[in-house]
């Protein structure tokens, strides 16, 4: 494997297989193929992938393997496409993320369905990625890159996501809802830091939250400008496992970025773009699944033990808001760490 040279450790490494899907994979006649969600599903590796067709519209379409790595084997139809009933996917269903619910004994899918009015997100819910159920949008245009908590918080559920604004950067937000379809309580969960940071402007939820022991792992994309168009790249944050709108840590540098050629050169040149990752915890190996260069799919593998030591030792967040400034009077990052994780 190569080791990536771009920050965070040498932490993951791209797979010696990359790119492990293409558009040869599909059953049909397709553009690309990129920005997978990613689940593990009755022993075998589940991807639902974006699939944008000839047309220039996008399909999410699935594909399993026993080993998450090879031997794809590819549903001769998509599972969500665009429905004449469903006028907000006209322009196509892109980017899903894929989390599955215990209360509910189904996954949900949270994905951007492509209106007419710009893109916004939806969900829908199945229990074997054969067939679904569409719930319909969530969150009005434009808004991206969203998923939700795999449990409720106080009776309600959580979703993060990435409105855009008309004018300034755009943030990660984070919302409550108690069924699923009614959202409110909107606020600024990450924001996106300013001038020369690779995380400057516009940032955007990478694959859906994680438990961990020490919180809420979450990696997201920062889209930097430079002359000659946008980097993608990618860093990580820790969330509280208990109120997961209190930020713990966050990375100073990027732990991925785009430079493998198959991510460097595509359709949108230099994308790293991650929607989904496995953890398998008997192997200790955290399996990342992306879209480089809205072209192709990738997959990096990191130890994971090693990544959760990265993790817990990154700079603590820094909260505008102080202890009183909250609804509920919780006390902010910083001092719900204190003493029990390391300072660095």
């Amino acid at each position: 494997m190569t080791v990536a040279n771009d920050g965070g450790r040498h932490l993951f490494v791209r797979h010696p297989s990359n790119p492990i899907v293409t558009v040869d994979d599909l059953p049909y006649p397709a553009n690309t193929v990129f920005n997978p969600g990613a689940a593990r599903v009755n022993g075998d590796t589940v991807l639902l992938l974006r699939v944008e067709d000839l047309r220039g519209i996008s399909l999410l379409h699935v594909a399993r393997s026993a080993d998450g790595i090879s031997d794809w084997r590819v549903d001769d139809k998509p599972l969500l496409a665009p429905d004449p009933a469903h006028p907000e996917e006209v322009w196509g269903c892109e980017d899903p993320r894929l989390v599955f619910l215990p209360e509910r004994e189904e996954w949900a899918i949270t994905y951007t369905a492509y209106s007419n009015r710009g893109p916004l997100v939806a969900l829908a819910m199945t229990r074997d990625f054969s067939e679904v159920r569409r719930l319909g949008p969530v969150m009005p245009p434009d808004d991206k890159d969203a998923a939700l908590f795999p449990r409720r918080f106080d009776g309600r559920w959580i979703m993060i996501h990435r409105p855009a604004p008309l004018t300034g950067p755009a943030h990660i937000w984070i919302s409550y809802s108690p069924d699923l379809r009614h959202w409110g309580d909107h606020t600024v969960l990450l924001e996106a830091r300013e001038g020369a940071w690779w995380d400057a402007g516009k940032i955007g939820l990478g694959p859906p939250p994680l438990a961990t022991s020490a919180g809420w792992l979450v990696m997201y994309h920062g889209a930097h400008s430079t002359a000659s168009g946008p980097i993608y790249r990618v860093g990580l944050a820790l969330l509280d496992l208990e109120h997961p709108e209190v930020v713990l840590r966050r990375s100073d540098e990027w732990v991925m970025a785009p430079s493998s050629s198959y991510e460097v050169v595509g359709d949108v040149d230099k994308v790293f773009f991650p929607n989904g990752w496995v953890l398998d915890e008997a192997a200790d190996r955290l399996y990342l699944y992306y879209g480089a260069g809205d072209s192709v799919v990738g997959l990096a593998v990191a130890p994971f033990a090693k990544l959760m030591d990265y993790v817990t030792h990154m700079p603590l967040h820094h909260h505008r808001r102080s202890a009183d400034d909250g609804a509920d009077g919780r006390a902010d990052g910083r001092a719900k760490i204190s003493g029990l994780l390391p300072n660095r």
